[in-house]
């Protein structure tokens, strides 16, 4: 029994640590999985949402502590009690999760690992026996040094764990696993490839046949039956694949500029998933910042999911001189944790990330200012036997007078080619006439 509870000891108290280690190095980023628990959809328990950054904090570094207590031998009852209450409430967490669809991650090693969530409940199934062990044979967890030692180390971990959570709180996480770290170029990360896997979906179609409910069973394609249709359910059978990036993008009231802002050199973006949200003292810095990266020769622009109205108003306050457009508010949030947060892009490439408390540390060298990218009055660039043409010129060809036709929609050629020609076409059709 010693044995086996000595090995309980070493498996829980490292999977502690670490899995503590790991939400404290992104705090903000726990806070924002528990939200989700929180919100009507999952636990339904919304008035706690405005608590979730306090919680994340206590649960990640009392996860943390835990592990440590249970690693030296520090006051053993407590912590083996306090480590079976945890896991039971989080097996039942993930369980809930798992059973009723309701979250795709549960958030138990943020974004280093993504568990799936039948993966996490048996997980912490797992960690809920080796924890009964414990339990049982809780008289045998015995301290690894003396007294003051352990007491000493305990205290310490304590502190390190709860200056740690506030320090990346204060800046940004020790070590960024997110998509858009520094040196990820974020348009490859939206990259499907070709031979990626299929998502595998059934679909459940209810028809009423002869006055009774029939169901049939498909994998997409609308069944041959005669009869009414009343219904059909989806069930993901098979996720397919999701690249890194998704919901990211840079758009205007009436236009997309994703593909024209991941193709610009030397961008600095200011980032505000909420501007109604926006730290105070954050905002107040933008301006010194932003005016001396146009000074430089730096485009900036703002990213932001709030309204106008928001928009024009945080301008006019501290009379900002950018333009803001719209991006999806999760995805803002997975971009940098910080409102506002700044960002240097070049060619989609992430150059620097800070939070607002480390602007003056944005490194701002004096660049070329390139020309804007010339306007097209057409979306797609079309060359007959290599030469620029019009859609009127295209339009006019006749059928029997074209040898090859190759319409180009992959958006790394077009970018490719828009860089090359400082231009901002969507796609490129190259027409072969027939040699006469």
């Amino acid at each position: 029994m010693k044995i086996l509870v000595n090995l309980s000891r070493g498996i829980v108290s490292a999977l502690f640590i670490f899995s503590g280690f790991i939400k404290l190095n992104d705090p903000l980023g726990f806070s924002y999985k528990l939200q989700e628990y929180f919100s009507a959809d999952v636990l339904n328990i919304p008035f706690l949402e405005p608590y979730a950054l306090l919680i994340s904090v206590f649960v990640v570094v009392f996860e943390v502590v835990l592990g440590v207590f249970l690693l030296i031998g520090y006051k053993p009852k407590f912590t083996v009690w306090s480590l079976l209450l945890m896991i039971i409430f989080f097996t039942f967490l993930t369980f809930y999760a798992a059973y009723f669809e309701k979250v795709k991650d549960c958030g138990c090693f943020g974004d280093f690992l993504k568990l799936k969530p039948w993966e996490s409940f048996w997980k912490d199934v797992v960690l809920l026996v080796l924890i009964v062990i414990l339990f049982i044979g809780v008289k045998y967890i015995n301290t690894i040094f003396s007294k003051l030692p352990t007491t000493v180390l305990a205290l310490l971990g304590f502190i390190i764990s709860l200056w740690f959570g506030y320090h990346v709180l204060m800046h940004l996480p020790a070590i960024d696993f997110r998509a858009y770290k520094i040196g990820n170029n974020i348009y490859e990360g939206m990259i499907i490839p070709e031979d990626a896997p299929k998502a595998v979906q059934e679909f459940t179609w209810t028809f009423n046949v002869n006055g009774e409910e029939k169901e049939i069973v498909t994998n997409g394609s609308y069944p041959s039956v005669e009869g009414e249709y009343i219904s059909v359910d989806t069930k993901v059978i098979k996720e397919g694949y999701s690249p890194p990036v998704v919901d990211f993008s840079i758009e205007s009231n009436d236009e997309d500029l994703t593909q024209q802002f991941l193709n610009e050199e030397n961008l600095i973006v200011i980032v505000s998933y909420s501007i109604e949200k926006i730290e105070k003292e954050g905002a107040e810095r933008l301006k010194a910042a932003t005016d001396l990266a146009i000074k430089n020769g730096y485009k900036v622009i703002g990213l932001s999911a709030s309204g106008e109205e928001a928009k024009q108003r945080i301008n006019k306050t501290y009379n900002l001189n950018f333009d803001w457009y719209l991006c999806d508010e999760k995805a803002l949030k997975t971009v940098v944790r910080s409102n506002p947060g700044i960002l240097e892009l070049d060619a989609g490439t992430v150059k620097q990330k800070l939070h607002w408390n480390d602007i003056d540390d944005l490194e701002l060298p004096k660049v070329e200012r390139k020309s804007e990218p010339k306007k097209v009055e057409e979306d797609v660039a079309i060359f007959i036997d290599g030469k620029l043409s019009t859609s009127e010129e295209f339009k006019a060809l006749k059928e029997e007078d074209i040898e090859n036709m190759y319409i180009f929609k992959e958006q790394d050629s077009v970018i490719a080619f828009n860089k090359k020609n400082n231009s901002s076409y969507d796609n490129i059709i190259k027409v072969e006439l027939k040699k006469k």
